[in-house]
């Protein structure tokens, strides 16, 4: 005669609260997206608003009264709004593709704590993009916009998959690495938002979605 288990059925019963507790929701199609669209838009950065490289970050920081905000500058902000607005919204349209397919919800209690988790590191970061742009060190600014992005995603994986946890953490060492070797702030750029997401998608495909 089989008797119960009740340390096997704690157990179950506290997987089954950690995982309805948590958001389960990304997929592998929006790393894939966003990782694309990264090193879409770091060509595009590189081949033409920075000339295949002709034009060197020393030429560009200053106009004339000192202003940053010449044609170069805006240019690439333009470039990188557009892949994060594309990634964030791909993102989001991914995860309620999935939702609906599964028949859940996918706006609950997890959706809005990730989601305020992963804002609050972003939406700092975005300041701080601005003052470093008001103060001229456009070198610094793939460095920082890795370092908060990756910030965001280790803040939020504590509430969806471990995949997400290990995504931030490399954001944040490329980022660094950024900062440290600043005239290669787009390569680093690419390597993080464009490779680290392929990455990010291939891991998530293999393991769940295959």
């Amino acid at each position: 005669m089989n008797t119960p288990n009740p340390k096997e059925d704690i157990q179950a019963i506290r997987e089954i609260m950690e995982r309805s507790s948590k958001f389960m929701l990304l997929n592998s199609w929006a790393g894939f997206f966003a990782g694309t669209c990264a090193l879409i838009g770091a060509a595009i950065a590189w081949f033409v608003v920075l000339d295949s490289g002709r034009i060197h970050y020393d030429e560009f920081l200053c106009t004339v009264g000192g202003s940053p905000l010449n044609s170069v500058t805006i240019g690439l902000g333009v470039v990188a709004l557009v892949v994060l607005l594309l990634a964030g919204v791909a993102a989001i349209w991914f995860s309620y593709r999935k939702a609906q397919k599964a028949g859940l919800k996918f706006w609950t209690s997890s959706t809005k704590r990730v989601l305020t988790h992963l804002l609050i590191p972003i939406v700092s970061g975005g300041i701080f993009v601005l003052i470093l742009v008001s103060r001229n060190s456009i070198d610094l600014v793939g460095s920082a916009m890795l370092i908060f992005y990756g910030l965001a995603l280790v803040n939020a994986g504590k509430f969806t998959s471990g995949e997400i946890h290990w995504l931030g953490m490399g954001q944040l060492i490329l980022g660094l690495l950024a900062g440290i070797f600043a005239s290669y702030g787009i390569l680093f750029w690419a390597l993080g938002f464009g490779l680290l997401h392929l990455v990010y998608g291939v891991v998530m495909w293999t393991r769940y979605e295959r």
